[in-house]
């Protein structure tokens, strides 16, 4: 069946995170592990609930340094230095651009509610056709109604959609709906697969 839109995640596949040193530097400063930093700011239970829209994300930072006995003021300066390495894939973006031409475009993200005005202020939000933020629909990846929200904003059926992530459980998760996941694991190889895909249309 022919593919009429393609799903891209965010975070891991838009942006990723390149360099590891600003979080290093975080968790030497609290003298923890550079793993447990990563867990209590994705991983944590104010992350899940902020995850799926049921607290903002400041809620969540205002928590994060409760639990590091951090002021309360230092919440944006740590989220900064957190994200510091991260990186956003320019030459992805003008692919997708490009793949625009000729495909309806989606973002499927397991995210919080900053991500959407962050996006728009980076200014590619022209990307996209649909955002579909876990926050903002309260459903979250590998679980099926998120993928169902997306399909249906794009009105395609999971044979018609494509959909790229780093996260071998929401590929499975695609999958399961009938989308033809793709796992992001290296840029190159993940769109030369999407590439061959779009050309059994």
């Amino acid at each position: 069946m022919t593919i009429k839109a393609v799903y891209f995640d965010f975070g891991g596949v838009i942006q990723r995170t390149e360099f590891q040193a600003p979080r290093q530097h975080l968790a030497d400063g609290l003298g923890i592990e550079y793993e447990d930093l990563v867990k209590a700011v994705f991983d944590s239970p104010t992350a899940i609930r902020a995850t799926v829209g049921e607290i903002p994300e400041e809620a969540h930072w205002a928590a994060v340094m409760r639990r590091f006995r951090l002021p309360a003021d230092r919440a944006e300066s740590f989220a900064a230095e957190f994200f510091a390495g991260d990186v956003t894939d320019l030459v992805l973006l003008d692919a997708i651009r490009d793949l625009h031409k000729t495909v309806k475009i989606g973002l499927i993200s397991n995210a919080w509610s900053g991500l959407r005005p962050w996006i728009v202020g980076k200014k590619f939000d022209d990307c996209f056709d649909v955002m579909i933020i876990s926050a903002e629909v309260k459903q979250a990846k590998p679980e099926a109604p998120i993928f169902h929200t997306a399909l249906e904003a794009l009105g395609v059926s999971p044979a018609e959609a494509a959909f790229l992530d780093d996260f071998p459980a929401n590929v499975a998760g695609a999958n399961a709906v009938g989308m033809h996941a793709i796992h992001f694991a290296q840029p190159e190889k993940a769109l030369d697969e999407l590439q061959k895909l779009l050309d059994l249309r």
